[in-house]
């Protein structure tokens, strides 16, 4: 066996370390050239990710745009409102953390998991709102356990203050939280409120404004640890209505817990000075976010708060008609201010007796006491003459049976029959019995109480039929016009002077003369014109409209509705008024007196501002 020399073994020895060495040194120099990449190749990458890592880019909300009545009276505002948001890039376990997190605020889980999944639509590194407007106790909850709720977020955000409670809710409308095609559009995230109805949803575009950011430090349990930069949010634009703040409280205030709506226009532009409904509900539960049991309670009220009765509600005009017969009448040459009929209490056509409100009769009737004494057999005997369709052309060119064009949505379009409408619908003839129903404002007639203000308007202003404007102008908050709304005429009905003034001296004695069935609207310094009027809701009643008794008897749900038109002043009009009592009996009884008091209203804010500045130039 051939040993190795000692000089062989040194040999091996070397190379071997020579190649440990030189891996060893390559190694080395592998891992300089990484440092030296990750340095000075890629050190602006990995510093940008770094501070990905610990910064977060948080949407700061953007206050909606207020809201001002005619006089610049904040209607609609803004507070500040404490929300709990998840950063859902620092949580692990999602059910768990919701799970936990219900506990502190009072939410159902499955409730705060369904937020978490509309969130899924954005990026991970933007906040998802999970309960909005919480107290200040739940918040203080929260935040002292923190530690067990990685990814929480803290946030204050703007939310709708309303200064004046419930007052004018259905006009202003209500916010709700974003859904499916509003994330799907990439306009909204998760959490936000929009407008679903009302002011609210026809100037969303106005009203929302663009939500800045917050640049802040985290630490690893995604906490914040500092701000490094803000940029401030832009609100919404301001919004100025033609509403009459004090007009709109009194006749709120004036309905008390009645059912019903009433409306007041400018007849000269179709300003909208007051739009009410009756009852009210609060638009802060929409605003904050509305719980399931304020939701039920709300619509299973039998009052119906939810509903719009002002735009939606389609009543019989009842006798509130009557002014639109006789300018038919008069422009068609079937009738004129000495035309007489004798009222005995009923006629006959036909195999069916038609009866006047009044059993015993009007007597010897011409136009202007048939208008303040409401006869029905005046009426009857003229509409017959007349014919449905002069008469439904005449109520059409006055604004009824159409929708009005007003901004906001959802307003109903009434009902103006004829023959060929009946023709067409049930295929049926007109029948002339039905012609002395709708002469007196019943059968199939229908109509919202705006319709009918815009009715009244035309009248008052000798035929121009307005269409009814509710914003005024839009400013940003630099006091810039963004919009201005100019008075906008949908058509003018070729009245005769004459006839038109015929009607307005029987109005006038509806209001002011002996026997009117509308006195209890008058004004002491003011001329009112007006018209009562009676909608029979299951049967026709005997008792006269201006019967004191009441309806006690009678069940609430069978009971007439009362209506009242007005406007004044009556020689120089300036503004018209409209009030539907639901059940609420005989017109003049219940309805005129919430109409003297929108007027007395208006009048004495007018009077407000006539008055002279300083005291002193009264004695000069």
């Amino acid at each position: 066996m051939r040993i190795k020399s000692d000089w062989s073994r040194q040999e091996d020895f070397s190379s071997r370390f020579l190649f440990f060495l030189l891996a060893i040194c390559l190694v080395f120099f592998l891992l300089l050239c990484r440092l030296w990449f990750l340095q000075m190749i890629s050190s602006e990458k990995f510093d940008e990710l770094s501070h990905k890592n610990r910064t977060r880019h948080l949407p700061v909300s953007a206050p909606r745009g207020p809201i001002y009545d005619r006089d610049g009276v904040l209607l609609v505002g803004n507070r500040p409102a404490f929300s709990i948001s998840v950063m859902r890039q620092d949580v692990d376990d999602p059910e768990n953390l919701l799970d936990r997190l219900s506990l502190y605020v009072d939410e159902e889980p499955e409730l705060l998991y369904e937020r978490w999944k509309a969130g899924r639509r954005h990026p991970v590194y933007r906040p998802v709102s999970l309960a909005h407007d919480v107290d200040r106790s739940v918040l203080e909850r929260v935040l002292e356990n923190s530690y067990d709720l990685s990814g929480i977020l803290p946030e204050v955000q703007p939310t709708r203050f309303f200064p004046f409670g419930a007052m004018a809710s259905h006009m202003f409308g209500t916010l709700g939280e974003v859904g499916g095609e509003e994330l799907r559009s990439g306009k909204y995230r998760a959490g936000e409120y929009l407008g679903r109805s009302g002011i609210e949803k026809a100037y969303e575009d106005y009203l929302r404004g663009t939500e800045g950011v917050r640049r802040v430090e985290v630490d690893a349990r995604g906490k914040e640890l500092r701000q490094w930069e803000l940029e401030a949010p832009h609100p919404g634009q301001k919004i100025f209505l033609t509403l009459f703040k004090e007009m709109q409280l009194t006749t709120e205030q004036a309905f008390g817990e009645q059912v019903g709506a009433a409306v007041a226009l400018d007849v000269r532009t179709g300003a909208v000075l007051a739009l009410v409904n009756s009852p009210r509900f609060d638009p802060g539960l929409f605003a904050r976010g509305i719980g399931s049991k304020e939701w039920k309670d709300l619509i299973s009220d039998p009052m119906k708060p939810l509903q719009d009765r002002a735009l939606k509600g389609q009543y019989p005009p009842g006798s509130t008609f009557k002014p639109v017969v006789v300018l038919a009448a008069l422009e068609a040459g079937e009738a004129s201010a000495a035309t007489v009929v004798n009222c005995d209490g009923s006629m006959r056509l036909g195999d069916r007796e038609f009866r006047c409100w009044k059993k015993t009769g009007h007597g010897i009737t011409n136009l202007k006491k048939a208008m303040r004494e409401s006869c029905d057999i005046w009426f009857y005997e003229v509409g017959l003459l007349l014919g449905i369709d002069r008469i439904s052309e005449m109520a059409r060119s006055l604004g009824l049976g159409e929708k009005t064009g007003i901004t906001i949505s959802g307003e109903s379009s009434g009902l103006v029959p004829s023959r060929s409408w009946k023709k067409k619908r049930y295929g049926a003839p007109w029948y002339r019995g039905e012609t002395l129903n709708a002469s007196i404002g019943q059968g199939f007639l229908l109509a919202t109480p705006l319709q009918l203000g815009v009715m009244t308007a035309a009248i008052a202003n000798g035929g121009k039929v307005m269409k009814p404007v509710l914003v005024q102008r839009i400013e940003d908050w630099s006091g810039n016009v963004l919009f201005q709304q100019e008075p906008q005429m949908v058509r003018e009905v070729p009245l005769t002077p004459g006839h038109v003034q015929t009607v307005n001296r029987a109005m006038v004695a509806v209001v002011n003369e002996s026997h009117g069935s509308g006195w209890r609207s008058r004004l002491k310094k003011v001329v009112v014109a007006g018209k009562t009027g009676t909608a029979q809701v299951v049967r026709l009643k005997d008792e006269d409209e201006g019967d004191e008794s009441g309806d006690e008897n009678i069940p609430y749900k069978f009971r007439d509705h009362a209506l009242f038109i007005a406007y004044a002043p009556a020689d120089a009009p300036e503004v018209a008024v409209v009030v539907i009592v639901e059940h609420g009996g005989g017109g003049g009884r219940t309805a005129a007196p919430i109409a003297q008091k929108m007027l007395q209203a208006y009048f004495d804010h007018k009077q407000e501002l006539l008055a002279p500045s300083d005291p002193a130039s009264e004695v000069r």
